[in-house]
């Protein structure tokens, strides 16, 4: 006898998705909607489409990027962090690297909503940097870095370190900026950061779904993609069951505490300062290194609220604190790796190994490590 299937308000959807998302990205979303459902004990539902399910319970989303408007998140019946795993803001600039460094002065342009204030608040915990909306603010503020040192030209909206351009002269700022978007740059902005040498990239995050809260400090890897170019490899996290404060409790290095500790003041002025925003899950990237006079430095470089690279790590030690209640600290990781090289992960960890139309051949996997050996 066939059992009957669970109800929608059981159910876990890959939703929303970007147009135009590549086959990776794809594969990467549905590999943590299927994760998170069996976290959930829910159902998951592929190629879910609204228009399908009316006046039938939400599901539980996993979209592929924040919710930019606290309006389409209620139409789609989310309301709280528990409805999703990932953010909804109320603007879309608010959901990008922007909001971490304040505009250059009152003649500066910038976007409705903008709060003024969360620069000052922020201005311990980030690096030396200006935000643009547009292209000769940019000029403006740039020109102004420019004498301390070189510049890191950084797209609001572009991830793994990809589209980031390093500064040095006034000639070659103005080339950097020549090559930008200028309807993206008023809509989502453009950040002028100092360049570090020396650099080590922290994540820090939290993440809870259902009942299940963990909180991780770590660090994050480059490799070389398809076209030579640095870009983001993967992370080494190490979790605790519960929030922050379970994480401070672990033996961490003086480096990985201040990351923490940046991170969390990073979160609360932004949470202050956008008091709609929510989130379920929240990933901040955190520097420490030198800058060009070899000065000690260290900062939040940006925030996270959507599924990200660290993702496939914290679902899988949620499912180790599920499985083992006494657990308190587990170590995950996630690996990313371009060409045909990188052999095939084992069913356990393999979320995408093939030829995709907007990178070519990359390799994505992650999970528990295994204690003896430190491998995924």
């Amino acid at each position: 006898m066939n059992r009957p299937l669970p109800p929608a308000s059981g159910t876990v959807a890959a939703y929303p998705r970007r147009a135009g998302a590549s086959e990776h990205e794809i594969a990467s979303q549905e590999a943590l909607a299927l994760r998170l459902a069996a976290l959930l004990g829910r159902r998951f539902v592929p190629d879910f489409r609204p228009t399908r399910h009316r006046g039938e319970p939400a599901p539980y989303y996993v979209p592929d990027r924040s919710i930019t408007s606290l309006a389409r998140a209620a139409k789609l019946g989310i309301t709280r962090a528990a409805d999703l795993y990932g953010g909804v803001t109320p603007h879309a600039f608010v959901a990008t690297k922007s909001i971490t460094h304040g505009v250059l002065d009152a003649q500066s342009r910038t976007p409705q909503g903008w709060v003024r204030r969360l620069a000052g608040d922020l201005r311990e915990v980030v690096l030396r940097g200006f935000s643009a909306f547009a292209l000769d603010d940019a000029q403006r503020a740039g020109e102004l870095m420019l004498k301390d040192g070189p510049l890191r030209l950084k797209p609001a909206d572009a991830n793994a370190g990809r589209g980031q351009i390093v500064a040095r002269t006034p000639q070659e700022l103005r080339a950097a900026l020549a090559s930008q978007d200028p309807a993206l740059v008023r809509r989502l902005g453009l950040v002028l950061e100092e360049d570090l040498t020396e650099i080590a990239t922290y994540s820090v995050g939290w993440v809870r779904v259902g009942k299940l809260e963990a909180s991780y400090v770590g660090t994050q890897g480059l490799t070389p993609d398809n076209d030579g170019v640095s870009v983001y490899g993967g992370s080494t996290l190490r979790f605790a069951r519960g929030g922050f404060d379970h994480l401070r409790a672990l033996e961490l290095s003086d480096d990985e505490r201040r990351a923490v500790d940046l991170a969390c003041r990073y979160d609360t002025a932004v949470s202050t300062a956008y008091p709609d925003f929510f989130a379920s899950r929240r990933n901040y990237d955190v520097a420490i290194g030198r800058n060009d006079r070899g000065d000690a430095r260290s900062g939040v470089l940006e925030q996270s609220w959507r599924a990200g690279g660290a993702s496939i790590a914290e679902l899988s030690a949620l499912q180790a604190f599920m499985l083992s209640p006494s657990l308190k600290t587990v170590t995950a990781a996630t690996r990313e790796r371009y060409g045909k090289d990188e052999p095939v992960p084992t069913p356990q960890r393999y979320v995408y190994r093939g030829e995709d139309s907007a990178v070519g051949m990359i390799t994505k996997s992650g999970g528990v490590l295994e204690e003896s050996n430190g491998r995924i």
